[in-house]
């Protein structure tokens, strides 16, 4: 799991098995953000669709959960506007796909996880360098 700001530089990465679902990975990945103050919005595609995953975002963080509504929801939630948002989400998928620019990303190899981790947070680091000192 990973969060991205505007630009597509990670904000939060979380590593985890293939099992549980998205919505329950959500805050833990909120809590290893890399910086102190959170995003005031979330985007995110048709898994993170939850009531309780919304009101618990508002109510403990402030954060607003921009998510399309599931084509079984019974009660729509998102109006249009603020899903306009939403056609930015490839900045998300655009950080997975320089993350998996690294050998040891793309395939986990590492036994542990703590290693794979670290090496994800090294891809990172490598992302923030690239965009600070101008694309090298």
């Amino acid at each position: 799991m990973a969060i991205a700001d505007g630009s597509g530089l990670p904000l939060a990465v979380c590593i985890e098995s293939a099992s549980p679902h998205e919505v329950t990975l959500v805050e833990r990945t909120l809590d290893t953000c890399f910086l102190a103050q959170l995003p005031k919005c979330l985007i995110g595609d048709k898994a993170y669709d939850s009531d309780a995953l919304d009101a618990r975002l508002a109510k403990e963080r402030g954060i607003e959960l921009i998510a399309p509504n599931r084509s079984n929801r019974k009660r729509f939630t998102q109006d249009l506007r603020p899903l306009r948002r939403y056609k930015r989400r490839w900045k998300v998928e655009r950080l997975f796909a320089w993350l998996q620019s690294f050998r040891r990303i793309l395939v986990r190899h590492e036994r542990h996880a703590r290693n794979f981790l670290s090496f994800v947070h090294l891809g990172c680091i490598v992302l923030f360098l690239r965009r600070l000192l101008g694309g090298l």
